[in-house]
């Protein structure tokens, strides 16, 4: 046992047990966070019909917030059911004073109005509604209530949904989903999203770009067990906020959960049809990738016609340890210890000494059996032959794959976290690097540790067909005391930086002597 982030859930109480409190605990005890309730509104209501809703006085719950204050406070609060103005005026009095307590505090809202079976559970205007969207950070409307936040109707477009409430309320992360769509056999849920806004996160390196967008598809699961579904996932978003995920991670983590549910009902769906209509089925934290979305950006588009990049040609080895230096010094001292792989990372030189290392490193490898990626420079890789080329998240949007590809270049891909992961498995390049797995004094990845728990999860999104599995590299922070748990993940390969140039003060040994201590602890 761990101490759980914790998690505030104020929403109506369903009697039925499907939505509302009862499926934010659910929720929130499947995906390892504590859940603090408190009760806006107690309904009266099953399956059928909504007959009433019976707010809670505003004196109870500003008790119950501070009591809880003094040993439960929380990391994220989720607001479902708003019953009345006066719950408005109070959430927002008591969002502002808890920000200013915790400044990392983050606010998730699920807009409830309309009840699926009919009936409304409250009379608020969108103008009474102001004061509350323009406090909080996250909102997770589905199609109908985007509609009704944006005032346009008639548009089912998500990402214009997405902007225009943006421009009314500047909400830093919206969250549009799809499920609602009658007419689509896919249901595509949008995110439009403020880089560095939300409290306490840094979610993109890119300083210059000021908001991003992510989708994510899935196959369209029929299921009548569905009551509760938009409450199940705006708190799994929460939880997965809580544990500390970036709102990409976070977005496409709580759409797998969603789909994993709808999986466990959809066989006794089938078997009742429309008979019965039933309470969304929580199945814990997702690990299967027949769970996870697809995820689609601008990149995926342009290359969707693309094949597979050349593999490595490992027959049947393991890719083992992945030097990365940044000079030929290192280069002739690593090549003749029989690596499988290393990687040229040159910084801080001009355009055309970075040439001349280039054509002098891709001279040297190929008298060895090693192969040669080049961080960054495809062009020049391109022109001087090189075995490879590794692109960075942030340079993947300017490379051309096209020219990479029919170069006969083999590709690597940086990830961090599972949506980037998702994406550059799409373009089946020849492996992937996940990282940073630990802290790194060698490049600034604030917000993108993964951790060793992150590391396992990730790795088991490659598909489960050994034929078309890409091999993983890991990376960030690895030395020889962590090597091994990294290695126990299943991991095929650990990259390293440090633990070799500077073994010598870290170790008191030399390179070539944590080369081999690597390479034994890797098998």
């Amino acid at each position: 046992m761990t101490k759980k982030p914790i998690i505030w859930t104020i929403s109506g109480s369903d009697c039925s047990g499907g939505a509302g409190i009862a499926a934010d605990i659910k929720t929130g005890h499947g995906l390892g966070v504590e859940v603090c309730q408190l009760i806006s509104a107690n309904t009266v209501q099953n399956s059928q019909q909504l007959l009433s809703v019976n707010s809670v006085s505003i004196d109870i719950l500003q008790q119950q917030a501070a009591l809880l204050m003094t040993d439960k406070p929380p990391s994220v609060i989720k607001i479902g059911l708003v019953a009345n103005v006066a719950q408005v005026k109070w959430l927002v009095q008591l969002l502002e004073q808890l920000k200013q307590k915790m400044p990392t505090l983050i606010s998730v809202y699920d807009p409830v109005g309309q009840a699926t079976v009919g009936g409304s559970f409250n009379s608020l205007t969108l103008a009474q509604l102001r004061p509350l969207l323009q406090d909080v950070d996250v909102i997770t409307p589905n199609l109908l209530e985007a509609q009704s936040l944006a005032q346009l109707a008639e548009i089912s477009d998500a990402e214009r949904l997405a902007k225009k409430i943006y421009d009314d309320f500047a909400i830093h992360s919206i969250i549009v989903k799809g499920g609602h769509s009658e007419i689509a056999l896919d249901s595509s849920d949008y995110c439009y999203h403020q880089l560095n806004q939300l409290p306490g996160k840094q979610d993109n390196q890119d300083k210059t770009q000021a908001a991003i967008s992510y989708q994510l598809t899935s196959k369209r699961i029929a299921s009548h067990y569905s009551h509760g579904g938009g409450c199940s996932f705006a708190t799994a978003l929460s939880a997965f906020l809580a544990h500390g995920y970036l709102v990409r991670d976070a977005f496409t983590l709580a759409k797998a959960f969603i789909n994993q549910g709808f999986n466990a009902s959809e066989p006794v769906s089938k078997l009742y049809g429309h008979q019965y209509y039933g309470a969304f089925e929580q199945q814990g934290w997702p690990y299967q990738a027949a769970f996870f979305p697809q995820a689609v950006d601008e990149v995926s588009k342009k290359y969707q016609t693309l094949p597979a990049f050349n593999s490595l040609n490992l027959a049947g080895k393991k890719l083992g340890l992945y030097p990365v230096i940044d000079s030929l010094y290192w280069l002739k001292r690593l090549l003749p210890l029989g690596l499988e792989i290393i990687q040229l990372r040159i910084k801080n030189l001009a355009l055309a000494d970075v040439e001349q290392v280039i054509i002098e490193a891709v001279f040297l490898a190929k008298s060895y059996d090693t192969r040669l990626f080049i961080n960054d420079y495809w062009q020049l890789a391109i022109k001087h032959g090189a075995y490879g080329v590794h692109i960075g998240q942030e340079d993947l949007q300017a490379a051309d794959l096209f020219k990479i590809q029919q170069a006969g270049l083999r590709l690597g891909i940086s990830t961090h976290g599972c949506y980037e992961f998702l994406l550059a498995q799409q373009l089946q390049p020849s492996y992937l690097a996940i990282g940073a797995v630990f802290p790194t004094t060698t490049k600034d990845m604030t917000g993108q540790i993964q951790g060793l728990n992150n590391l396992t999860q990730v790795l088991a999104l490659r598909p489960n067909n050994n034929i078309t599995q890409i091999p993983v590299v890991a990376i960030g922070g690895i030395n020889l005391v962590r090597a091994a748990q990294v290695v126990a993940t299943g991991v095929e390969s650990i990259a390293v930086v440090t633990a070799i140039t500077e073994a010598k003060s870290s170790y008191n040994i030399s390179p070539e002597q944590v080369v081999e201590k690597l390479q034994k602890i890797i098998g």
